[in-house]
């Protein structure tokens, strides 16, 4: 693995970085962060107070995510740019540095409604729509979640019934990101052989999306309820490689360890304003940084930030070596999401009153990591799944 250039004493192009971490990542793992933190920049940056307040969802900047590969990133062949685990870890850190809902909007398309099809699809179903929603022109989404069944999936009341050749979906799900954008849905439905995926074009009759709102978290980004009303869908439709909740499962796996990297992009940006805010900001005649408080709170946030990138990494070279186990994952999702809302609340209390103002990101990041918190496995379930490993007791009922 090469490594970069050695940087003066003192002196890091990572303001939080304190033990050398790019030491550890290839001149391409470099490069392609330097591209993506570009594009965010330019792109996402000047527009995202407004896009937040204003509850927008900036379907406009999808063409340039598939333009620079970042779609279904971490998929081979169908137009997709099979990147590793790491290079989407880290492009996940720098869309979330930007904005959590963008970041969102990768993983709902590419490690769930894309390795869906990827995974479990027909080579009819991959071909129809994985190029497509690669290059950006498609979009995906992914339901599983209903109203009544968050954490425990199998407890889904949404039915897909056999009539002729024919299967027949009805029923409800909820939290659902993009669906009302969105050109085709994966859905998870019971039958009377078990949980099975189907791939639904969302202009299927009795289809219908609608966003839920008003939302306090995850303003740019979209999350629907859908209604499932006797969609008829042909024998083509259902996942064939798909059986019970091994199939969404996976998906989730996918998703939640792109989380592992992009909860500590939220926390580093809250940092580095914070960083930047107390450098500038004089109290007293004397910069906020000069303080002994405000040291140790930057420290604190540091030093998290800094080991929750070194167990991002970790897990994905372990990820890249077809090593990962489902609970380390769990390590990583509960873990950095945790501290990812504490270093974002920590930031906004050194940028004072103005830091409930969109003129700065601490706040927006703390709130849009509530939903990160939440969805795909909340920290309860994180924790029962660790608590299992650890004694081998469930105690999920």
């Amino acid at each position: 693995m090469s490594q970069t250039a050695s940087t003066a004493v003192g002196e890091t192009l990572e303001p939080a970085d304190l033990i050398d971490f790019d030491s550890l990542l290839s001149r391409e793992e470099l490069a392609l962060r330097t591209t993506v933190r570009t594009f965010v920049d330019e792109a996402i940056r000047p527009n995202i107070a407004g896009w937040f307040e204003a509850a927008h969802f900036p379907l406009e900047i999808v063409p340039e995510m598939g333009r620079l590969g970042l779609l279904g990133m971490h998929l081979h062949g169908y137009g997709c740019a099979g990147r590793t685990a790491v290079e989407y870890g880290i492009a996940g850190a720098e869309l979330e540095a930007g904005d959590s809902g963008l970041r969102t909007f990768v993983s709902v398309q590419g490690s769930l409604a894309m390795s869906a099809i990827a995974k479990w699809g027909s080579e009819e179903q991959k071909s129809r729509w994985l190029p497509g929603m690669a290059k950006g022109e498609l979009i995906g989404c992914f339901g599983l979640t209903e109203p009544t069944a968050g954490s425990d999936p199998s407890a889904m009341k949404t039915f897909a019934r056999r009539d002729g050749e024919d299967w027949v979906l009805n029923g409800t799900k909820r939290w659902i990101g993009l669906a009302n954008v969105a050109d085709v849905a994966v859905i998870w439905a019971q039958t009377d052989g078990g949980i099975r995926g189907f791939v639904v074009p969302t202009g299927s009759s009795g289809f219908s999306a609608v966003p839920i709102e008003p939302k306090l978290s995850m303003r740019a980004s979209i999350q629907c309820e859908i209604e499932l009303t006797d969609v008829r869908l042909p024998a083509g439709a259902l996942l064939p490689d798909a059986h019970g909740l091994r199939g969404p499962f996976s998906c989730l796996n996918e998703a939640r360890y792109g989380i592992i990297w992009g909860a500590m992009g939220a926390a580093r940006d809250s940092f580095e304003a914070a960083l930047a805010y107390s450098k500038d900001r004089l109290q007293f005649d004397k910069p906020l940084a000069g303080y002994q408080l405000t040291q140790q709170k930057l420290v604190d946030m540091a030093l998290e930030i800094n080991k929750g990138f070194l167990l991002a990494l970790h897990l994905g070279r372990l990820k890249d070596a077809g090593a990962l186990q489902n609970h380390q994952i769990s390590v990583g999702k509960l873990n950095n999401v945790r501290e990812a809302i504490a270093i974002a609340r920590e930031a906004r209390t050194i940028l004072g009153g103005n830091g409930i103002t969109l003129e700065y990101s601490p706040l927006r990041h703390a709130n849009n990591l509530e939903s990160v918190r939440t969805y795909e496995g909340t920290d309860e379930v994180h924790t029962l799944i660790l608590g299992q490993r650890l004694t081998g007791l469930p105690a999920f009922r």
